[in-house]
């Protein structure tokens, strides 16, 4: 008996190929990596025991404690509240960035106690319709990178400037490690930061932006 591959010999194994379809792939899955963020701005005063809605205002829109249109700074939802027709979203993490409110004549320097009151007494929670699940405090959550104001009094009066440090020490997220939040085509969500009842007045005003990081899937026709 002659090997296979021989002349006279066919190179596959009768019975040993499998069927495969004469048609085409209708469409390619196409993925990307990106993050897509909100902003709500909290007025200076009290904060105990009220909730904050994110993701409900899209670029452009007035909404979510600004008296503008929100712009790339504040959010890049194209659509409030809702996945675009034919993507779908798979949030792999969280980031959550306290920033004092900004405002085009000036920016407002960030208030380590306010800082602190977000961190202790606020908690973040997705919110899908009638259903809200907690995600966990901000303290957990970390804000993927930013600025940590250290200063250090010199203790030699206003005539001696303070030692000023910015490092970058907000670091990490919140991910999800095993389970990433899927969001299908046309869902609808939120999400809601909530302060807890022992939370103090904050200084000034302060903008909380969330960033979901993740992935958008969308199938391409072909043909």
């Amino acid at each position: 008996m002659y090997p296979y591959g021989f002349p006279g010999v066919p190179l596959v194994q009768p019975g040993s190929a499998q069927a495969v379809p004469l048609e085409l792939p209708k469409e390619v899955l196409r993925v990307g990596e990106q993050a897509i963020w909100s902003t709500t701005r909290i007025a200076a005063g009290a904060i105990a025991s009220q909730q904050f809605r994110l993701f409900s205002t899209p670029l452009g829109q007035q909404g979510q404690g600004f008296a503008a249109g929100l712009s790339i700074s504040e959010t890049n939802l194209k659509e409030g509240g809702r996945i675009p027709s034919g993507l779908a979203f798979d949030c792999l993490g969280i980031a959550c960035i306290p920033q004092g409110a900004d405002g085009a004549a000036a920016a407002v320097p960030d208030s380590a106690p306010d800082v602190t009151t977000f961190l202790r007494h606020g908690v973040l929670s997705w919110d899908f319709l009638q259903t809200v699940i907690d995600v966990a405090p901000i303290s957990l959550i970390g804000q993927g990178g930013g600025p940590n104001i250290m200063r250090l009094g010199t203790g030699q009066g206003a005539a001696v400037a303070d030692t000023v440090a910015a490092v970058n020490g907000f670091g990490g997220l919140w991910v999800y490690r095993k389970f990433p939040v899927a969001l299908p085509s046309n869902s609808t969500f939120n999400i809601l930061m909530r302060v807890g009842t022992n939370a103090p007045a904050t200084i000034v005003a302060y903008d909380i932006k969330v960033a979901l990081v993740g992935a958008f899937r969308t199938a391409i026709e072909i043909g």
